[in-house]
């Protein structure tokens, strides 16, 4: 076996730095070892690829290499031993194939009104106590981000915006994804002495109590839709509560259970970190926040949600913020099971091979000058999936993609037809800063709302084209 050279730093000490400042040490990596390098965690030795065919490889080359679920087992104690990433092979594929009516085309859609609802809704509460006045009132970005995104999983997810049973899941969820990022959780997750339940007053304890109500919630929502199915409903739960497994069995409660803690945790931190950075580079660059109001204007005062999605400069945008800071930093881990040769390298079995997207967007033969927000990059040329793979790709590739993508086009344009926002510090550079896997801006993103246009006749609430 002729592997890729990489740093001697002990895992420990490297693991250390990459808690620290992430994406500083993989450009100080990459600067040193080129497109790949090795790391080696004890006597495996893990191989990180940032060159594009490097990348083909590891998504098409499915015989030699697996996505191994056995590889993302370090996340069980998170995401339950059913989830999607610990599932491989047909029952992974199946899983994933159950997702995509919910998560994808005309389904997708109709939760186009319902986003752009909701934001005005929060960004209303925010402004108080009127329309049109100039505030100069501050507000965190990330954190009012995520209250819209979890509106938004609350809908696409489980089907519900109003009622006793909508209020008893968002206030769980937002309590469970609240302590599912806290300091004492990854204690817990980090070192088996703190996983000891001593009720709910104890971090472990808590967190068992939070998912044992969340299961209960779940399971009771589960038994009244199969008790009276409703073919109008589109949301995911919806979709499972009358589904069958890989082997033609209807899904049981804990397999359906299974399915949602990773889409929860990633519909609200991814969405909410993609939509945050987009914020700050819209408000820092005068010049790209002037195109995209000036293209959106284009649209008349009551435009259909399909219209702004397509709109070309909006999507570039939210790519150049995907491509610089994207929702995954690596690519989930694959094994090698037979002898290949990656570039100029011969892995053998037992090697373990993780994309880094972070890298390869920050190459300066696809990327000119890959540190400046340039969405223009966007327009002028079509990146393949090995370029540009801001949700990864293969048979791990994020399933709420589209889904993730549109909620974004909305959430910005919303925010940008209706309020006049600014950054409150208009010097400081915003650097990343590890929430989980995902990397918002450190500060939280503090802004200013300066004004609050007239709703234009509610917007005629942004008319669905479904209508």
């Amino acid at each position: 076996m002729k592997l890729p050279e990489g740093p001697k730093t002990s895992t420990r000490l490297l693991s250390r730095q990459f808690k620290t400042d992430p994406l500083s040490l993989l450009d100080a990596i990459g600067d040193r070892y080129g497109d790949i390098f090795t790391v080696m965690a004890d006597s495996t030795p893990i191989v990180y690829v940032s060159n594009p065919q490097g990348i083909k490889q590891i998504f098409t080359s499915t015989k030699e290499i697996t996505a191994s679920g056995k590889l993302n087992q370090g996340s069980a104690l998170l995401l339950g031993n059913n989830g999607l990433l610990m599932l491989d092979g047909l029952r992974h594929k199946h899983r994933r194939q159950l997702l995509m009516p919910p998560l994808h085309g005309t389904r997708v859609k109709s939760y186009g009104q319902r986003i752009c609802q909701v934001t005005e809704q929060v960004m209303n509460d925010l402004a108080m106590p009127g329309l049109g006045y100039a505030y100069g009132k501050s507000f965190y970005a990330y954190p009012t981000v995520q209250k819209i995104t979890l509106e938004v999983i609350l809908q696409a997810l489980f089907g519900l915006y109003e009622g006793e049973r909508y209020e008893q899941f968002r206030q769980l969820l937002s309590n469970l994804l609240s302590f599912a990022r806290s300091r004492w959780l990854r204690l817990s997750l980090s070192y088996p002495f703190f996983r000891r339940d001593l009720g709910r007053w104890s971090p472990w304890g808590y967190w068992l109590d939070l998912q044992r109500q969340f299961d209960k919630l779940l399971y009771t929502e589960i038994a009244e839709r199969q008790a009276k199915a409703d073919p109008t409903r589109s949301d995911v739960l919806s979709e499972l509560v009358f589904a069958h497994d890989e082997t033609g069995q209807p899904m049981s409660n804990e397999d359906i259970r299974g399915i949602f803690p990773s889409l929860l945790l990633g519909g609200q931190d991814a969405s909410a970190t993609a939509i945050t950075w987009a914020l700050y580079w819209i408000h820092r660059l005068p010049a790209v926040r002037e195109r995209l109001l000036e293209e959106l204007s284009t649209l008349g005062e009551s435009p259909d949600p399909m219209s702004i999605v397509a709109l070309p400069y909006l999507s570039a945008v939210c790519n150049e913020s995907l491509r610089i800071y994207p929702t995954q930093v690596v690519t989930f881990p694959r094994l090698v099971e037979s002898p290949i040769q990656m570039m100029d390298y011969e892995l053998s079995p037992g090697t373990i091979v993780i994309g880094c997207i972070y890298l390869t967007h920050q190459r300066e033969d696809l990327y000119s000058q890959p540190k400046e927000f340039q969405p223009e990059r966007f327009l002028e040329r079509q990146y393949s999936p090995y370029e540009f793979l801001p949700f990864g790709g293969g048979a791990r590739r994020c399933p709420g993609e589209v889904l993730a993508l549109f909620e974004m086009k909305l959430v910005l344009a919303t925010m940008l037809r209706r309020y006049q926002l600014a950054l409150a510090d208009e010097k400081k550079v915003e650097k990343p800063k590890a929430r989980g896997v995902n990397y918002p801006p450190a500060s939280g993103l503090k802004m200013l709302m300066l004004e609050v246009s007239p709703p234009q006749e509610r917007s005629q609430e942004f008319v669905t084209s479904s209508t």
